[in-house]
């Protein structure tokens, strides 16, 4: 590959996790930090990101927009698929029965998995119908903000 192609995607990969991180998520970089945050009690939302056109148009989007709502998760997170291979293999570990998919979203109550939206339900979608998805998950499982 050459060295510019290599900078736009330096650029493309740091942009994607400025978007997520802007708007509160926790980015964990390391197994240990992934097993840190998941094992928390409460309710934890991991956001698997990537740097695919579903994740820029759709899943970050949905990600920031779903949290407008009364119940949220105690805890936002996200891992990078694609880059921080090991985090994102530690937090995949806790998504039992589930395919790696990427983006996706996983919500945990105190280390177990209770809801999981694939990247099949993200891609083709609007941006909205993911945040219905989410919401519908913190409706379900998280407390009032």
């Amino acid at each position: 590959m050459d060295m510019n192609f290599n900078l736009f995607m330096n650029d493309v990969v740091r942009q994607a996790r400025q978007e997520i991180t802007h708007v509160g998520y926790q980015e964990l970089q390391t197994p240990e930090e992934v097993e840190q945050a998941l094992n928390k009690p409460g309710t934890t939302l991991v956001m698997v990101n990537s740097v695919c056109g579903c994740a820029g148009g759709i899943a970050r989007p949905a990600a920031a927009h779903a949290l407008h709502y009364d119940k949220r998760p105690d805890q936002l997170v996200t891992v990078f698929a694609g880059q921080d291979k090991e985090a994102t293999e530690k937090a995949r570990s806790y998504f039992t029965g589930y395919p790696p998919s990427s983006p996706s979203f996983a919500l945990l109550k105190d280390g177990k998995l209770v809801s999981m939206i694939e990247r099949h339900d993200i891609e083709g979608h609007e941006p909205m119908a993911v945040v219905n998805k989410l919401q519908n998950a913190f409706e379900q499982y998280c407390e009032e903000v």
